[in-house]
């Protein structure tokens, strides 16, 4: 597998930070990005440390301009840019009836937003290149509604979609996977402000859980795959996840 310059959005912890361990593991060179600079300070270093390659360039994937110049400093520094990992995102569970609207507003922002503000600034790179592949951290939450998560399902619905559109306009060069993890261990819990909401899902987490590198794994399986094979669509979920992924 040739080595590639891999870009990991939303890198500072859970299934990015196990993604970057993973590819850097894998023989790639990895450009981690996130808005937690001393995070990836962190991370880095580890990588760097256990003979991987890493660079950490900090990031808010909610600015459109920033998100536009990390791809080209990638570009400019490593002569191209292969592979982008989306990432980024935010769960701020809560009922609709708790009418948290900047929650709502700032989940949009960071999972739909984000996620086109990252197609913006890679794919005309791909497109110039004549190959690329673009990776979205989905959710099964996209196909399933329960009770304190119909935004954040919405906004993994429609990074679904939207990356199901990317793979059908894009050219055939061009790859494109959406990885779907069910319950997995993260720091998404913390954003979660209303209390009963908060109490159930942490109970739900800590009982069904699966470690984030069980998602790298999937993310570099989809990645190492020779330039003629595209994997779509990768779900993966506890064994023990059965019905609703918050169901107690």
């Amino acid at each position: 597998m040739p080595n590639k310059i891999v870009v990991i959005m939303g890198a500072s912890s859970g299934i990015g930070e196990a993604t970057a361990i993973r590819l850097a593991g894998d023989g790639h060179q990895v450009v981690i990005a996130a808005r937690r600079a001393h995070r990836l300070t962190q991370i880095a270093d580890r990588i760097n440390a256990d003979g991987g390659r890493a660079t950490a360039l900090p990031v808010d994937v909610t600015d459109q301009a920033a998100v536009a110049s990390l791809a080209d400093s990638v570009v400019a520094e490593f002569g191209g840019l292969d592979v982008v990992v989306a990432c980024a995102g935010l769960m701020p569970l809560s009922p609709l009836n708790a009418l948290k609207l900047e929650e709502w507003k700032r989940m949009i922002d960071v999972n739909i937003r984000g996620l086109l503000f990252s197609i913006a600034a890679v794919l005309p790179q791909f497109q110039r290149q004549r190959g690329g592949h673009f990776v979205t951290i989905g959710s099964t939450a996209a196909g399933e509604v329960v009770p304190a998560a119909a935004v954040y399902s919405a906004t993994k619905s429609a990074a679904g979609v939207i990356t199901e559109g990317l793979r059908l306009e894009s050219d055939p060069s061009i790859r494109v996977t959406t990885i779907s993890p069910g319950v997995t261990e993260t720091e998404l819990l913390d954003s979660v402000t209303d209390p009963a909401t908060r109490e159930l899902s942490r109970a739900v987490f800590k009982k069904l859980a699966i470690p984030p590198d069980a998602i790298a794994a999937a993310i570099s399986y989809a990645v190492s795959q020779p330039s003629d094979v595209d994997v779509n669509e990768i779900v993966v979920r506890p064994v023990s996840q059965r019905y609703g992924w918050l169901a107690p």
